[in-house]
């Protein structure tokens, strides 16, 4: 009866001090922002379209011209600054002129 007991007790600790498992990021994160679902628009290639969220919880889709660096829309929930820094990074990395 007692080994069976050792045996339990140093599988509960080796669960209870195994590392837990790494989740991969949500995609391109600058400071408080993250950008993922990140895609071409289906009628102008220098458009990107994403879906950002910050750490708040809120969440929105924006579009963002390349060429010129303009968000659309131009206000809402998450900041823009980190929002606009994100998607210049995105445009950048697509190969778009930003």
């Amino acid at each position: 009866m007692k080994p069976l007991r050792w045996i339990l007790a140093s599988i509960i600790a080796m669960l209870l001090l195994a590392p837990a498992p790494a989740w991969a990021a949500p995609g391109l994160c600058i400071g408080p922002i993250c950008a993922d679902e990140i895609s071409r628009s289906a009628k102008h290639h220098f458009q990107l379209r994403m879906r950002i969220s910050d750490q708040r919880g809120h969440r929105e889709r924006i579009v963002i011209d390349c060429r010129n660096g303009q968000l659309s829309p131009a206000a809402g929930l998450v900041e823009r600054g980190y929002a606009q820094a994100v998607a210049t990074k995105a445009c950048r990395l697509a190969g778009e002129p930003a």
